[in-house]
C-alpha cells in the first residue's frame, strides 16, 4: 500500500513539473509556437487601414507571429492606456513614441545589440539613428521624418478666385494674403484656422521662437532663451488675425479639437489654411474631395527656422518576452520597399535608404516630397526638446486659450508661458 502512495505522489509530481514548465513557455509564445507581438499605437482613418495592410503582408511571410495592434484615437488617450499598462507589468511589446521619449527611457529595452543584425541601421540615415539615440543607448528607431507645414484647400481657393500663396513667404507678405483670401472667402469660412487651439500647440510655438532666433530649450545648460515679452508677442500675433478675422473667433475654434482630420477646421470646410506635419497630409486627403497643398511657414527662408524631426519612435518594452521577434517586425516596417508602398508617408518620409527606394508611392506622397525639396534648405538642428513636453503642451494650450476668450491680456499670458518654462525645467 505504501508503495502505491509513494508511486502515485511521484506520478503527481512529475505532471506537475511538466504543466508547470508549460505554464512558463506560455509566456513567451502560445501552445502551437506562435508568437504573438502587441504593437501598441494612435491614430484614426488611414493609419489604421494601413497599418493593418502591413501586419498582413508580414503574417504571411512569417505565419507564426501574430501582431496584435492596440489602436488609441489621439496621443493622449494612447499614453494614458500605456501607462496604465506599464504600472501593471503589462505592456505592450511597441510602444509608438513621440518626442516624450526621453521621458520613457527608463522602461525601454536598448537596440545596440541588434543593430547590423536583427535591426538594419546602416541603411537609416544617420541623422535618424541619432534622434532615437539617448544617454548613448539606442532607444528608438524613427518611424520616418516629417516637416512642419501650412497645408491649405488649393481647390477652395481656386474656386473663390483668389490666387494660390507661394511656396514661402515673409511674416508681412503672409498676413496681406490673409487678408486679400478674407475679401473672397464666403461668410463662416476663415482663412487660417487657429492654431493655439491644437494640443500640440507648442510646434507652431517653437517655430516661431526660432523664428525670433529664442529657442524654447537649450539641455547644455538647461535653460531658454524666451522671455515674457517674447511669448507676449506671440499671442499678440493672434489676437491681431483674430481681430481681424483672419481665423475664427475662439468660441468657433474651440470646437475643432485639431487632432487629426477628423477634428480639423480645414477639412470642415471652415478654414483655407491649416497646420500639420507633413506626415500627416494623405490622411488630410483622404478625407476630403477637395485638393491639399504644402507651404512653409512666413519667414523660414530667412531665419532656416524650419526643422526635420523623427515623425514617431518605434520602441520596444525593456520587459517584452518577445524581444527579438519584435525587433525582426520594426525591422521590416523600417526597411522593407513593401512595407514602404504600404505605409507611405504617414508616419513620416522614410528615413531609410532600403524603403525610399520604393519611390513615391501616391500623388500626395509625391507632394511631400516637393514640399521638403523646398523647406529642407530652410531648415537647421531642431531645438531641444523642453523637459515634461506633455505638460508643457497640455498647459500652453490653457493659457493660449484664456488669453483668446479674453480672460487674461496677452502680457499676463506671456509671463504664464515664461513662468511656466523656467517650472518644468528646474523639473
Amino acid at each position: 500500500m505504501k508503495k502505491a502512495v509513494v508511486f502515485l505522489l511521484f506520478i503527481a509530481m512529475s505532471v506537475s513539473l511538466v504543466f508547470g514548465a508549460g505554464t512558463k513557455e506560455q509566456a513567451t509564445s502560445a501552445g502551437d509556437g506562435t508568437t504573438t507581438i502587441r504593437w501598441a499605437y494612435w491614430g484614426s482613418g488611414e493609419r489604421v487601414t494601413i497599418s493593418q495592410q502591413a501586419i498582413e503582408l508580414y503574417q504571411s511571410r512569417h505565419p507564426n507571429v501574430k501582431i496584435n495592434p492596440e489602436v488609441s484615437g489621439g496621443a493622449g488617450d494612447h499614453f494614458v492606456k500605456v501607462d496604465t499598462q506599464l504600472a501593471g507589468g503589462d505592456g505592450p511589446d511597441i510602444i509608438q513614441m513621440g518626442g516624450n521619449i526621453y521621458d520613457y527611457a527608463s522602461v525601454l529595452l536598448p537596440l545596440d545589440k541588434y543593430a547590423g543584425n536583427l535591426l538594419d541601421t546602416a541603411v537609416i540615415d544617420p541623422s535618424a539613428v541619432a534622434s532615437g539615440t539617448i544617454g548613448g543607448k539606442l532607444l528608438g528607431v524613427s518611424t520616418g521624418v516629417t516637416m512642419p507645414a501650412l497645408v491649405y484647400n488649393k481647390s477652395l481657393i481656386e474656386r473663390v478666385g483668389a490666387p494660390l500663396p507661394k511656396p514661402s513667404m515673409t511674416y508681412a507678405e503672409f498676413r496681406d494674403y490673409l487678408m486679400l483670401l478674407k475679401s473672397k472667402l464666403p461668410s463662416g469660412v476663415y482663412p487660417m484656422q487657429d492654431i493655439g487651439v491644437m494640443s500640440t500647440n507648442s510646434t507652431p510655438f517653437g517655430y516661431w521662437t526660432r523664428y525670433n532666433g529664442t529657442p524654447l530649450y537649450t539641455a547644455a545648460n538647461a535653460s531658454t532663451s524666451v522671455t515674457a515679452k517674447d511669448a507676449q508677442k506671440y499671442l499678440e500675433l493672434f489676437a491681431d488675425y483674430r481681430k481681424n478675422g483672419l481665423i475664427p473667433p475662439p468660441d468657433v475654434a474651440a470646437g475643432f479639437a485639431e487632432n487629426n482630420a477628423d477634428s480639423s477646421a480645414l477639412i470642415a470646410g471652415k478654414a483655407a489654411i491649416g497646420y500639420l506635419y507633413t506626415n500627416q497630409l494623405s490622411g488630410y486627403q483622404a478625407a476630403t474631395t477637395d485638393e491639399l497643398a504644402l507651404m512653409e511657414f512666413p519667414g523660414a527662408a530667412a531665419t532656416k527656422a524650419l526643422w526635420q524631426a523623427p515623425s514617431q519612435f518605434y520602441t520596444v518594452n525593456k520587459d517584452s518576452k518577445n524581444a527579438d521577434e519584435t525587433v525582426k517586425f520594426i525591422n521590416f516596417l523600417v526597411n522593407d520597399p513593401e512595407a514602404a508602398r504600404i505605409l507611405g508617408s504617414n508616419r513620416g518620409t522614410s528615413a531609410s535608404a532600403s524603403a525610399r527606394a520604393s519611390g513615391a508611392s501616391s500623388p500626395v506622397d509625391q507632394k511631400i516630397l516637393d514640399y521638403m525639396q523646398v523647406a529642407g534648405p530652410h531648415s537647421s538642428l531642431e531645438t531641444d526638446h523642453v523637459p515634461n513636453d506633455t505638460e508643457f503642451n497640455s498647459t500652453l494650450f490653457l493659457i493660449y486659450q484664456r488669453v483668446a476668450f479674453g480672460q487674461i491680456t496677452p502680457a499676463a499670458g506671456g509671463q504664464q508661458i515664461y513662468e511656466l518654462l523656467l517650472r518644468l525645467i528646474a523639473k
